[in-house]
C-alpha cells in the first residue's frame, strides 16, 4: 500500500507559473482603464456611445400583459386588442414586459400600467415606462426584435 503525504506542498514547476511580466502588464492595463474612467467622470466628459436623439414621428401608449412562457397580449390605451402573441411569436416582447414588471416590483408600483412606444425620425424605436422612468432603445437588441415593436406601432 502506498502512502501519500497530504501535508507536502504540491510541486509547481517554473513553466506552470504565470510570467511576472504578464502579471505586471495586466495590472498596468487595469490601472490605465481605472484612470481613464476616473478622469472622464471627474471632468464630465460627455457620453458618446448614446443613441442620437431625434424628433418623435409616432408614439403609442400600450398595455403589455406577459407570461413567463413567452406569450404576450398587447392592448391599446382604450383596451382594444392590438396583438395576442403565442410563446413563439411574443418572446422578445414578453421579455421586455418582464423587465418592466421587475422594475415596477423594485419600485413597489402596481404591475399593470401603460408604456409608451416611440419611433423617432432617426429610425430608432424605444419603449418608456412613465411609472418608473425606465426606458430602452430597442434597436440595441437587433433589427428583428425592434421590428416586433414596430409592428405594434404600425397597427
Amino acid at each position: 500500500m502506498v502512502q501519500i503525504d497530504t501535508h507536502a506542498p504540491p510541486h509547481v514547476s517554473e513553466r506552470d507559473m504565470i510570467p511576472r511580466n504578464l502579471l505586471r502588464a495586466m495590472l498596468a492595463l487595469v490601472l490605465i482603464c481605472f484612470t481613464i474612467v476616473t478622469v472622464a467622470r471627474i471632468t464630465g466628459y460627455p457620453l458618446i456611445a448614446t443613441p442620437p436623439e431625434g424628433k418623435i414621428v409616432a408614439s403609442r401608449v400600450v398595455l403589455l400583459t406577459v407570461d413567463t412562457s413567452g406569450a404576450a397580449t398587447v392592448h391599446d390605451a382604450d383596451g382594444t386588442l392590438i396583438a395576442d402573441l403565442s410563446p413563439e411569436e411574443g418572446g422578445f416582447i414578453s421579455g421586455v414586459g418582464r423587465v418592466i414588471e421587475r422594475e415596477r416590483l423594485k419600485n413597489r408600483l402596481p404591475l399593470e400600467g401603460p408604456v409608451t412606444l416611440i419611433w423617432q425620425d432617426t429610425g430608432r424605436i424605444s419603449i418608456q415606462d412613465p411609472s418608473t422612468g425606465w426606458s430602452a432603445d430597442l434597436m440595441g437588441f437587433g433589427t428583428g426584435n425592434a421590428m416586433a415593436f414596430a409592428r405594434l406601432l404600425a397597427q
